[in-house]
């Protein structure tokens, strides 16, 4: 199940997200098994996280990033170039406290 977000959770979250770094890359490989299970322990400990796409192809961007969200039920905070922002709350101990929708 994909998180949904509200115009004022997504702004919110676009404000804490501008000084993180890209902790992950997808690389030539694309989307593997292994990519997918170290997004999903970083989302479950951090909650917001950048990950770097390296598609040239816009396109190919887009469908890996989309691809990613809907795999870990993420939701895609924002997209600029090879960055995407995926926020999703954790299981056990939640650290972002969203604003009301």
């Amino acid at each position: 199940m994909t998180t949904v977000l509200t115009a004022a959770q997504t702004r919110f979250l676009r404000g804490q997200a501008h000084d993180l770094r890209a902790m992950l890359q997808v690389g030539g490989k694309g989307v593997t098994e292994a990519l997918v299970a170290e997004i999903d322990l970083a989302l479950e400990h951090h909650e917001l996280i950048k990950v770097k796409v390296a598609a040239e192809d816009r396109d190919a961007r887009d469908a890996m990033i989309e691809q990613i969200a809907e795999r870990l039920g993420a939701a895609l905070v924002q997209r600029i170039g090879h960055t995407a922002v995926l926020y999703r709350a954790s299981k056990d101990k939640r650290q972002i406290v969203l604003p009301r929708a």
